[in-house]
């Protein structure tokens, strides 16, 4: 039988070849993005591809997610691997022959990198079903970006739809392209990987009068004013400065009219935070803040702060397995540990199920700034297709292995190209 160690090696010959596929089906998915719980499109070219590789399919998950599970020829592990599939409300600024067609949606946060990354993978790895061990589990994810209100979808819904189990997976695997992080580099976090998030939403309630008379109501508008900078000072100086938390009200709205006191204010933000105690207090003392601070203008308020993600961890000894193949295969120098990252994933809800490892791919091109995800001009270095494709079949041949890791408690070790 093929040891593990001529697997990786094979994988590693066979990726150069498969480099234009990535980039055709990357680019495919570039120029078609759609929105949350949209992904019609996607879908299908998902669940076509995955058939035509003779993979079990299930599609119409979530709305429209996709799973394909690829049984090896030998008994071993049942390893899952995401894959996310939405785009972003952004009009494309980049001018290259692939850019988006889709008016006002645009893949500015690298799902067409996931998506591709994932597809190719699956091919690589059908390819040498023969040698392959245990079952590997592929999970395309709708609505990673958010639901619009009102709407259900992502990697909660996916969860309850019971794409964890049947049989349930040991672990769960995943990766994000970072286009600040140089091509040909990874990133980790050995636990917390990224920040919980909740949704704020506020209505500030004052009463209406002319202005030229603000003294017989209660401006609405002042009132919410003094709020965000005090719920500002409030985050700055109310916790353990060592854990950090982001506060931003992305929109507020009030007023009818330039010359009449505004009698409602709504404001919409969000906060991220990297320890759930600290954000269930500092809730609680938004509730005081707002209480004091209405009464003394004579106002009131609502307050709704709603967790829509949970803070995502890694699992320590699945992440010290997973990083002792990367470094085996790309060599110590090419992946480093990181800090968490305020942004938020829902990647988060698969692994509060299953042990998870969620990494970074680097994309930057060599020599360049790079931009940053969820802007119109970014544009990731291509190069790190075939990087992530190496890197996701690799760990996927190795965590099944029924008796990994091996070099910890057999004799066989990979070792480095």
């Amino acid at each position: 039988m093929t040891t593990v160690t001529q697997l990786l090696q094979t994988i590693a010959s066979r990726v150069p070849a498969l480099i234009p596929e990535l980039e055709r089906l990357r680019r495919d998915f570039h120029q078609y993005p759609e929105l949350s719980n949209q992904e019609v499109r996607t879908g299908q070219v998902v669940a076509d591809y995955l058939r035509k590789l003779g993979l079990i399919v299930t599609s119409g998950i979530a709305g429209h997610g996709v799973v394909g599970t690829l049984i090896g020829q030998h008994p071993g592990r049942v390893i899952a691997y995401r894959a996310d599939m939405d785009a972003l409300p952004i009009t494309e600024a980049v001018d290259c022959p692939w850019r988006s067609r889709v008016p006002g949606v645009m893949h500015a946060c690298g799902h067409d990198f996931h998506l591709s990354i994932g597809l190719v993978t699956a091919r690589l790895l059908t390819e040498l079903k023969e040698h392959l061990r245990g079952q590997i589990r592929f999970i395309f994810q709708p609505a990673e970006e958010g639901l619009p209100l009102g709407q259900e979808g992502g990697a909660k819904v996916m969860v309850q739809a019971g794409v964890l189990e049947n049989p349930r997976p040991e672990a769960i695997l995943a990766l994000h392209i970072s286009p600040l992080i140089e091509r040909g580099v990874m990133g980790y976090c050995p636990e917390v990987v990224t920040a919980g998030a909740d949704r704020v939403e506020m209505e500030i309630r004052g009463q209406s009068v002319h202005a030229a008379t603000p003294h017989k109501g209660v401006d609405a508008i002042l009132v919410a004013a003094q709020i965000i900078n005090q719920l500002q000072s409030l985050v700055a100086q109310g916790k353990d400065s060592r854990l950090p938390v982001v506060l931003v009200f992305g929109r507020i709205a009030g007023g009818t009219r330039f010359n009449i006191l505004a009698d409602r204010v709504q404001l919409e933000g969000t906060m991220r935070y990297l320890d759930r105690a600290v954000r269930d207090n500092l809730v609680d003392r938004f509730e005081s803040l707002l209480t004091g601070l209405t009464q003394g203008y004579g106002a009131g308020y609502a307050l709704r702060s709603q967790p829509i993600y949970p803070i995502l961890h890694n699992d320590p000894e699945l992440t010290s397995q997973a990083v002792l193949v990367l470094k085996h295969i790309f060599g110590p120098t090419r992946l480093y540990r990181m800090r968490p990252v305020m942004g938020s994933e829902d990647f988060s809800y698969f692994a509060q199920q299953v042990p998870a490892f969620y990494f970074f791919l680097g994309a930057r091109t060599p020599g360049t700034k790079g931009r940053p995800l969820h802007t119109p001009d970014l544009n990731p270095d291509e190069g790190a297709l075939g990087v992530g494709l190496k890197a996701a079949a690799s760990l996927l041949c190795c965590l099944s292995e029924p008796e990994f890791p091996w070099g910890l408690n057999r004799r066989e070790s990979p070792t480095p190209e």
